[in-house]
């Protein structure tokens, strides 16, 4: 059986789902699609801190689904703008599960990980599967993945 762990980036999806859509996405969904037939070393959410209760509980249903979130506070910055960027510990966090894993299935639209994707290929011969929102990923990590599977209508949650 296949040995996948899956790496996925909440900000990056929220925001792209959102603006392309409107919609937000579906990891029941997700997780269904990329756990079928698959054996699950580690799934790892990540996500900012706000300490507000509607982000708590949408913390929940992702440990319920099967994740392990992991948060980071938000930064606030001197000229009163928000940060809390993962970019490096997703990336750490990858790497170092690469070697135990045939696939690495990573939800992000986020250039920055082509270099991350390709030494994981070139050292472990790991295979990743990209996830992201055609439109706004890009273009460098759909090349360096295996595989990219665009986010559409069918990974989303149905608006009411």
């Amino acid at each position: 059986m296949e040995k996948i762990s899956i790496f996925v980036d909440v900000q990056n999806i929220y925001y792209t789902c959102r603006q392309a859509y409107q919609c937000s996405f579906d990891y029941n969904k997700f997780w269904a699609e990329v756990t079928r037939d698959r054996q699950i070393i580690n799934a790892y959410a990540y996500a900012t801190d706000r300490g507000d209760e509607k982000q708590i509980q949408f913390q929940n249903i992702l440990r319920a689904i099967g994740f392990t979130v992991k948060l980071k506070p938000m930064l606030k910055r001197l000229d009163g703008t928000a940060k809390a960027d993962w970019d490096v510990g997703i990336a750490l966090d990858v790497f170092e599960e690469a070697v135990n894993c045939d696939t690495i299935i990573l939800a992000s639209g986020d250039g920055d990980f082509d270099i991350l994707l390709q030494r994981i290929k070139e050292r472990f011969n790991t295979r990743t599967e990209v996830y992201g929102v055609s439109d706004l990923t890009s273009t460098l990590i759909i090349k360096a993945a295996t595989k990219f599977i665009a986010i559409d209508e069918d990974l989303l949650l149905r608006k009411s």
